[in-house]
């Protein structure tokens, strides 16, 4: 059962030497997952642990829940693109070690790598692609936003839309609404990035992504990244909320 072979992964390495903690971790991760109020399909939750675990550098717990991760219906092609995605938010000296532990876990799984490429954009239309991508999230206030800015934040804001977005937005494996529930949860579990995470929850906000589903995902990742990052997502979720009513 996927389930409690992901439950078991993650307690796998303390299970002989710290019983005590395993059983205490075991049973509260079980609890989260089965708490009915905050229950997500597997499928979904097994995207927010993974993004979660970049988020906290979680490697090991990531490298032991990923088996758990892809029998709940994570297809190589979505967690690949989870990892990637979390070079934009983490920067490749946090998600290096992610890539390699995935790799490696898919390797002794027979998936042949690399995976098939998921690349839609050139450097000649990156920045518009990217643009576009921004627009659909956040509305059309992000229209050429690094125009719109101070000049001394044009570079970087360019950034964001050429790189951020369009190297990795705007490739395949996962929708557009998926993607910002991965960012929000890279977020989430980093802590020290509420005023980004405040925005991202707006963002999923205008993606579909309710106020009720997010309150969902912190919880379902609570396990991982402990109370105090937690009610600050929560917090962040109802900021964004208050700011469409």
């Amino acid at each position: 059962m996927a389930e409690q072979e992901a439950l078991t992964g993650v307690c796998a390495g303390i299970a002989q030497t710290d019983p005590e903690l395993a059983g205490i971790v075991g049973r509260f991760m079980d609890e989260v997952r089965q708490e009915e109020a905050v229950r997500l399909p597997e499928r979904t939750r097994g995207l927010c642990v993974a993004a979660t675990l970049l988020g906290c550098q979680g490697v090991d717990a990531f490298r032991a829940e990923l088996p758990g991760i892809l029998d709940a219906g994570v297809t190589p092609v979505e967690l690949r693109e989870v990892v990637y995605q979390a070079v934009d938010h983490l920067g490749i000296g946090r998600v290096l070690p992610f890539v390699g532990a995935m790799n490696d876990v898919l390797a002794a799984r027979g998936v042949e790598l690399p995976l098939e490429a998921q690349g839609t954009t050139s450097a000649d239309d990156r920045l518009q692609k990217g643009n576009q991508a921004q627009v659909d999230i956040f509305g059309e206030g992000m229209r050429a936003s690094w125009e719109k800015g101070p000049e001394e934040r044009a570079v970087v804001n360019r950034w964001l839309a050429a790189n951020c977005f369009g190297d990795y937005y705007t490739r395949g494996g996962l929708s557009l609404a998926e993607r910002e529930l991965v960012t929000f949860c890279y977020l989430a579990a980093q802590g020290g990035c509420e005023p980004q995470l405040t925005a991202h929850a707006g963002g999923n906000l205008n993606m579909g992504n309710d106020k009720a589903f997010l309150y969902a995902v912190v919880h379902q990742c609570l396990p991982y990244i402990g109370y105090p990052r937690s009610l600050n997502a929560l917090n962040c979720v109802d900021a964004a909320a208050k700011a469409r009513a």
